[in-house]
């Protein structure tokens, strides 16, 4: 008990973490219920954005893994994402020969995994002959070659949709204990029915469900790529991102250290992209294996911060916020309470005889809202990384982190603790100062 306390209190920032992100589907219905619901709901993510925010948030993170702590760009990490969702999906589908259709999907998350692994190893070993911008191009060169194959591979498929392969499985899948029924729950995007949870006044919807299962696995996962971070090995990653060669020189065999971290990114790679497909009970070539899902994790990375492994998470909840809040489309559960994006909302809000107000020569507030808002979500997100490369270049955590000089779960209590002192001896004489005035 005493150890546990101990590990608690090193560990305070991580834990207030995972209590408020707990806490979140509750405190979220709370606060789009009140009566600045509609405002709030603006800014503050659905329950079922937080469940991709958590899947893709893993990949980002994997993709960190690999690129942040060795310096190694893998443009082709969508290889490893595809790979695992495409396992769960073909498993389910009784397409894997020996392998029931009736496997749990825990083992077949596993499976997956350990088949990127293998795939990671026969990738790395070519790959990691080179350097710099060519194995960032080598990379994405095998995840191209992987792309086109599975997209005309008919096997790989079962019900072609506006011109895409798609491979799907209407079924639910359940993150849990295989074998054991009370500790498993299913998992479902809004597409799909999904389970819900009564236990007395606690009462879970689908998508709740959903976030806490997911979340529980990227959880385990995220804390296992921080161990092996603080391990001997993951030093040495950070020995070869700093100066490979030194590293070389004084007896470290770099080839096998960049392949190790190469496989274990490809590893949880895998899982994320286990947990997008048994989510959404389908995948395309396109939402698994282009280049441009490798791109998302690049950019989450660059906004979260390189190099922080929590920092890829964050990153892709900002871009999923903003997302959200610059679409033009209304949805979510809580549409009654003013889920909506952006244009929505001001079209609902401004009225009819505002919308018509005449700004400049015939051009009214409705056509401004409309060319300035209506579908520019992209051309906003593109100037925000503009703008994140020229004066955030350490990403969001990654400058928290500068400010801090050293992890937020290392400095972060201690400069709380550094304010608090200073403000706590201070704000009584700052306060009778200003009553004598």
């Amino acid at each position: 008990m005493t150890a546990l306390r101990s590990y608690l209190r090193r560990r305070v920032v991580l834990v207030a973490l995972v209590a408020f992100l707990g806490a979140y589907p509750g405190l979220h219905n709370l606060l789009v219920s009140s009566p600045v619901g509609t405002e709030l709901a603006l800014v503050l993510p659905r329950v079922e954005t937080m469940v991709s925010v958590f899947y893709f948030g893993l990949f980002a993170m994997s993709f960190d893994f690999v690129s942040g702590y060795t310096g190694y760009l893998s443009f082709g990490h969508a290889a490893f994402f595809g790979t695992g969702a495409y396992t769960v999906i073909l498993v389910a589908n009784g397409k894997i020969p020996f392998l029931a259709s009736s496997t749990p999907f825990m083992l077949s998350l596993l499976l997956g995994a350990v088949l990127a692994v293998m795939l990671a190893l026969l990738i790395g070993a070519v790959s990691f002959r080179l350097s710099g911008v060519y194995f960032a191009m080598i990379t994405l060169g095998f995840a191209q070659v992987l792309y086109v194959f599975v997209r005309n591979w008919d096997y790989l498929s079962s019900n072609p949709r506006d011109g895409m392969s798609v491979l799907e499985h209407p079924a639910g899948f359940e993150v849990g204990v295989p074998g054991i029924d009370a500790l498993n729950l299913q998992i479902a995007s809004a597409d799909f029915v999904g389970e819900t949870i009564s236990m007395g006044w606690i009462q879970l919807s689908a998508a709740e469900v959903s976030y806490y299962m997911v979340g529980l696995v990227v959880l385990a996962c995220y804390l296992a790529m921080r161990r092996a971070l603080r391990s001997p090995f993951g030093r040495t990653m950070v020995a070869i991102r700093e100066n490979e060669e030194r590293a070389r020189a004084i007896g470290y065999d770099t080839f096998r250290y960049k392949l190790g971290a190469f496989t274990v990114s490809a590893f949880f790679a895998a899982i994320a992209g286990g947990l997008f497909a048994g989510y959404a009970r389908s995948v395309t070539p396109e939402n698994t294996f282009f280049f441009l899902v490798s791109g998302d994790a690049l950019l989450a990375a660059i906004l979260g911060g390189f190099g922080t492994l929590a920092g890829p998470l964050l990153g892709r909840l900002f871009h999923e916020s903003l997302s959200e809040f610059l679409s033009d489309q209304a949805g979510g559960p809580h549409i009654d309470v003013g889920q909506l994006g952006l244009l929505p909302y001001l079209r609902q809000t401004l009225g009819e005889s505002t919308l018509a107000t005449e700004l400049y020569n015939g051009f009214t507030v409705g056509e401004f809202v409309e060319v300035f808002v209506n579908g520019h979500e992209s051309l906003y997100l593109g100037v925000l990384f503009v703008l994140f490369v020229f004066y955030v270049p350490n990403g969001l955590l990654g400058s928290v982190q500068d400010r801090l000089g050293g992890t937020v779960g290392s400095e972060l209590p201690a400069a709380v603790r550094r304010l608090w002192g200073r403000y706590r001896t201070e704000l009584p004489t700052t306060i009778r100062r200003l009553w004598g005035r």
